[in-house]
Formats: C-alpha cells, sequence, structure tokens
C-alpha cells in the first residue's frame, strides 16, 4: 500500500508529520527523500510535535544529527553534506537506527545501502510554491500498519482541520 497526497501549505506537511509522530514506536526509522525545499524539515517538525517536543526541530545541515528528547527519542540526521558512503559509515549511525528512538534521515538516497530496509520511505517533491507531493512507501508490515491508521485523504483534510503547536 503506497499513500499519495498533497500538501497545500506547510501547515499541512506538518500535519502529516504529526499524525506520524503520534503513531511512532520505539525503532521507528523514517527516510526522507526529495530537493531543496521539498519541505522535509518541515514534516520532520510534524513528527516532533507528534512526539511532543516543543518548539521547532531545525535542520541539522551543518551539525548532522539533532536529538530531540520527549515521549520517545528523536534523531534527525541530515545526510545533505556527505559525499560518499563511506562518510556516512564514519557517522556510526547503527545506535541511532537500531535503538529505540525514532530516526528521521534526511537526503536518504545518499545512504540506501547502509540504511534498514525496514522503513517508511516518504518521496517529497514541488507542484507548486507551496503545494507539494507527498508519497509515503511503507517498507515492511510495521509501516503498512502505520500508513493504514493516518488520516490523509483530501475529504479527510477537508472535513478535519488539525491544530499545530
Amino acid at each position: 500500500m503506497i499513500i499519495n497526497t498533497v500538501s497545500e501549505s506547510p501547515e499541512e506537511t506538518q500535519q502529516v508529520g504529526m499524525q506520524l509522530g503520534k503513531l511512532s514506536q520505539p525503532g521507528d526509522v523514517f527516510l526522507l527523500v526529495g530537493g531543496l525545499g521539498a519541505g522535509k524539515t518541515c514534516l520532520t517538525q510534524g513528527i516532533a510535535w507528534g512526539l511532543g517536543i516543543e518548539g521547532y526541530a531545525a535542520s541539522p545541515s551543518f551539525v548532522l544529527i539533532n536529538q530531540y528528547r520527549c515521549r520517545l527519542p528523536l534523531y534527525h540526521i541530515d545526510l545533505y553534506r556527505l559525499n560518499s558512503i563511506e562518510e556516512v559509515n564514519e557517522l556510526g549511525l547503527d545506535d541511532y537506527l537500531y535503538g529505540n528512538g525514532v530516526c528521521v534521515v534526511e537526503w536518504a538516497e545518499k545512504a540506501w545501502a547502509v540504511l534498514p530496509s525496514e522503513n517508511l520511505t516518504v518521496e517529497m517533491s514541488f507542484f507548486s510554491d507551496t503545494s507539494r507531493s507527498i508519497t509515503l512507501k511503507p517498507n515492511g508490515k510495521r509501516y503498512v500498519e502505520m500508513i493504514s491508521q493516518l488520516s490523509i485523504t483530501q475529504r479527510e483534510k477537508e472535513e478535519k482541520r488539525w491544530s499545530l503547536p
């Protein structure tokens, strides 16, 4: 089961992320794929809020990994500045990726070979200045179950507005 949806605003992207965060369990891995400005960090902010984090999750582009504490630890990993799989391997991500927290990996396409095969891959792309295409691809039973619980159809978006922190 693959879910395709369109986000008409950063707030709708955050709402999708909030639902993912609320459904998250220890060991969950979200692999985010998309160009600059496609909404990966915006989605991550929503995941953080869904986990109970107050404030904003900032992009860790310069530090590579940000860690947040709340209901579950959130590890926000950004591979944008890395140029090879060797550089990714040097980060020693196994403790994060196979631990008891939730991992969100931006620019995951730079490290497919070393990332868990069971994950929720989220592909994001531009439709317009404010609209984004979001495709959720579950890899593994856990993630099929997760996305079956999401409420992001267009009809549901029109009937129900979510409040953001």
